[in-house]
């Protein structure tokens, strides 16, 4: 199998206030980095930096206003005097504001973010955009490329940006930004396969309205887990897009057993739906010992989940989501890959 990485994620490394306390990211670059250790350890393929792609390429999944703001906000927090992380900490909620965007930065902040986990920092547009460029190369390779699979090593994440907003450590939708080019180049239809603990909202949100994109996610039920706000199971797709959108929230403490179920059931909605090609979000933060999450998988299930997508017999692209408990996301992370080939 095919990776796709680049050493830029190592661009952006910020802070976030979590638990009332200002501190470096869980999504850090050693994550990353430990994933691309153990891809060389296992011998699982060739390893490739990303084709160069104009923002254009992101524009069918995000509006041409917010690729600006995130193309401009660091310049923007530096003229305004600052050189510390750029974070948000005020936000349009319920009856304020929102169709308009603010003139300064602060108020730009807020008015793109979900939340105070997206730190903006010098390096942080080169690294997104490559991180983005990463998953189109591996659409790429899967379309032309004559590859069945392939293995796109995003950092920074994807899944909560929506269209207008980042959130959760996520700038650019890589699946989506995948998923959308796949549409744009001839598939008819697209599944995107969301395994992170956490509900992927921007996924949701970008083809809530959609036919011709298939979002399934499994996750942490949302009453008791981030993102809160998104990922109940009466969530179905709105328009064209009613039915076309599964949530499988689940309870705290799933192990195997619980979580085998829910694949096989998304397994069976995608086989219904007959893609042309599926996106994994690729989260492997349902490991038990993960710092941030609730589920309780074991290092072997893994290779169960990439034998469970395999037998579904899709072309195939993986885009790393979350995940961090260092030490062993890149057994974990490896072992679906490894699952999938070896099914």
């Amino acid at each position: 199998m095919l990776t796709y990485y680049s050493d830029t994620h190592r661009l952006h490394h910020g802070s976030e206030l979590k638990d009332g306390v200002l501190m470096p990211c869980f999504e850090m670059p050693s994550r990353a980095d430990t994933v691309l250790n153990r891809v060389l350890q296992q011998q699982l393929g060739e390893v490739i930096a990303p084709q160069n792609f104009s923002i254009d390429h992101y524009a069918g999944v995000h509006s041409l206003r917010y690729l600006t703001f995130l193309q401009n906000a660091w310049q923007e927090w530096r003229d305004s005097g600052r050189d510390h992380d750029a974070l948000p900490l005020v936000w349009p909620v319920r009856d304020l504001r929102s169709d308009l965007e603010p003139e300064f930065i602060d108020g730009k902040l807020g008015f793109y973010a979900m939340n105070a986990g997206v730190a903006i920092t010098a390096g942080t547009w080169q690294a997104i955009k490559t991180s983005a460029d990463l998953a189109l190369s591996g659409m790429e390779a899967i379309r032309h490329g004559g590859q069945h699979a392939a293995f796109a090593l995003c950092r920074p994440p994807g899944h909560h940006a929506a269209r207008e907003y980042m959130g959760g450590y996520c700038y650019l939708n890589n699946a989506a930004i995948a998923a959308q080019y796949a549409r744009d180049n001839g598939a008819r239809r697209v599944a995107v396969l969301d395994v992170d603990y956490h509900h992927g909202n921007g996924t949701q949100s970008i083809f809530y309205d959609r036919a011709d994109v298939l979002f399934l996610s499994l996750h942490g039920d949302p009453k008791n887990s981030y993102p809160y706000f998104s990922g109940h199971r009466d969530e179905l797709g709105a328009g064209d897009g009613f039915g076309y959108n599964l949530n499988l929230p689940l309870p705290h403490g799933t192990d195997w057993q619980g979580y085998r179920a829910a694949l096989q059931h998304a397994c069976q909605h995608i086989a219904g739906y007959a893609p042309d090609a599926v996106v994994v979000s690729l989260g492997v933060d349902t490991f038990k010992d993960d710092p941030i999450s609730r589920f309780c998988l074991e290092n072997d299930d893994y290779l169960r989940i990439g034998q469970l997508l395999a037998r579904l017999g899709i072309p195939t692209l993986f885009v790393l989501e979350g995940g961090y408990m260092v030490d062993d996301i890149g057994v974990n992370a490896v072992n679906v890959l490894q699952g999938f080939e070896a099914a």
